[in-house]
């Protein structure tokens, strides 16, 4: 059951529906993060308590999987993979062309909010990388040329 903000306290209605499920946590991280964009400081530590754990494991859960953030998202996100196929067939090198095309610095934003580039590990296109991801978008088999092209696009959106 997915909750929106305009349903009022969105992290009390995720908490509370999910309030008898064992194995809570992930299915509270995942509504979460569906209904505002990322999961808040805030509603890491009401989780905790709620689920009776520390802050500690709610934190360690969230930073683990690269699909949870903790700050607001960019208006476009792109994941570069960063496991070890891609990386044998030229990740490194499409990670920083896409910063420096994007003016992102390592895991930020650019100056102006409209992108992030992030890494993550493996996007399950092993046989066809390096690969990444544009607004949960996937591409394979990306070069410098074919990102160009892409970013042109989201430039044109924004």
């Amino acid at each position: 059951m997915a909750v929106s903000l305009v349903d009022g306290d969105a992290v009390a209605d995720v908490i509370e529906s999910h309030s008898s499920t064992p194995g809570a946590l992930l299915p509270i991280l995942h509504e979460v993060q569906d209904a505002l964009g990322y999961i808040p400081r805030d509603a890491a530590v009401r989780i905790a308590d709620a689920l009776n754990l520390s802050r500690a494991e709610v934190h360690g859960v969230i930073t683990f999987y690269h699909y949870f953030r903790s700050e607001p998202p960019a208006r476009h996100v792109v994941q570069v993979c960063r496991a070890e196929a891609c990386q044998s067939v030229g990740a490194d090198a499409l990670i920083s062309h896409v910063r420096e095309r994007l003016g992102c610095a390592k895991q930020a934003h650019s100056a102006d909010g409209r992108f992030s580039v992030e890494p993550v590990y493996c996007l399950g296109l092993c046989a066809s990388g390096p690969a990444l991801t544009i607004d949960e978008h996937l591409h394979a088999r990306m070069t410098q040329e074919k990102f160009e092209r892409l970013a042109s696009r989201l430039e044109e959106q924004s």
